[in-house]
């Protein structure tokens, strides 16, 4: 990316998405691969009088970690890491990875470990942003790996993220708002149902959502971003769902999933490749075999699957539904160790139904 475009980006990172102001704590983290970045955003919080902290990896300590760690480092909270979010008024995590392919032959049961391990300070994260006391944001910076994982060259990368967070517009931040309003419209008329069924291929599914808030996601927590989001009432899903693209969760892929729900729960569950990272996502815990959210994607500038969550759940014209923790601020209680996003395309043939209302069809809103 360039210098402008660096710069900007920052600013609607600091100005729009997280909102930074004068006095407040704000911890950084990301990669070394996003320096110019990291500069850029830190320059932005001094220039607002806020006082910036910085994490920065570099490429191999991930892999080091899992190649060495012992079963009680696995199970270690970071008392630093706890503090910092027991603490700060801001975080900002920057995703550049290295190499998205770097836990491929990591024991999946040593991912599972390392999550639940981590899970108390998810919830603190979620808990203090719910009440209020904090804000996060989400964001990515290209990387040859990111690219190369979208198949693209690094320079059409820099170009799908400049466009998918708007910045390719004279004034993002008016983009961003204008969004925000189409999207309440949506959670508003979603706000007042009670039972949600989605259909299509190889799929028929129904859950309740009464007494659910909708959440407009419109940058705030996810840069870019472009959804609206519940949690559905737990045990209320019933039926099967098959998922058109792979779900992917620490650099490793599981093609065609198909889960079957009774009562909330998972009862059933399928893979074409990668089901026994399936079924130990499945048995982490109680939670992660149920529903922690239901969300429909409506970013039409993001048109092309790129195997990074934080811009494929948003592509107009899919849905996702994720298994594990709850978004506090949805209502949904389904506590967990892991929230993994599991994406469907609609565009062919997919609908959905609010109390026996058809309101999205072909991957469009009706309403």
């Amino acid at each position: 990316m360039t210098d402008i475009a660096i710069e900007k980006m920052a600013q609607t990172l600091c100005d729009y998405c997280a909102e930074i102001q004068h006095d407040e704590t704000v911890f950084i983290q990301s990669t070394t691969l996003a320096v110019p970045l990291i500069e850029a955003l830190y320059a932005e919080c001094i220039k607002r009088g806020a006082h910036p902290e910085i994490s920065l990896r570099s490429g191999n300590m991930q892999n080091l970690f899992f190649t060495y760690a012992q079963e009680h480092q696995l199970n270690y909270c970071s008392p630093f890491m706890k503090q910092i979010a027991e603490t700060v008024d801001v975080i900002i995590t920057i995703l550049a990875d290295f190499n998205v392919k770097q836990f491929t032959n990591v024991d999946p049961k040593k991912l599972a470990l390392r999550s639940k391990a981590h899970e108390s300070i998810s919830s603190t994260i979620l808990e203090r942003t719910h009440r209020g006391e904090m804000r996060w944001n989400l964001a990515a910076f290209p990387t040859h790996a990111l690219a190369q994982e979208a198949s693209m060259s690094l320079l059409e990368y820099q170009e799908f993220v400049y466009r998918a967070c708007f910045l390719d517009k004279p004034d993002p931040v008016a983009e961003w708002k204008a969004l925000s309003v189409k999207q309440e419209k949506i959670a508003s008329y979603l706000d007042r149902k009670s039972e949600l069924h989605i259909t299509g291929e190889d799929t028929d599914l129904t859950m309740e959502i009464k007494g659910r808030k909708w959440i407009n996601s419109d940058g705030k927590r996810n840069f870019p971003s472009g959804e609206v989001f519940t949690g559905p009432v737990e045990t209320t899903a019933k039926g099967t769902i098959r998922f058109t693209y792979p779900g992917i969760y620490m650099g490793k892929e599981i093609e065609n999933i198909s889960l079957t729900f009774e009562a909330g729960k998972v009862v059933k569950a399928h893979a074409q490749r990668g089901e026994t990272l399936l079924q130990e996502m499945l048995s982490i815990d109680e939670g992660a075999c149920r529903i922690g959210e239901i969300a429909v994607g409506t970013n039409y500038g993001i048109d092309q699957f790129t195997k990074n969550i934080l811009f494929d759940e948003k592509i107009g014209g899919t849905i996702h539904l994720a298994l594990g923790r709850s978004m506090p601020d949805s209502g949904g209680k389904n506590m967990s160790a892991i929230h993994w996003d599991l994406l469907k395309d609609m565009k062919e043939g997919g609908r959905l139904y609010a109390d026996g209302e058809l309101f999205y069809e072909q991957g469009k809103f009706l309403i």
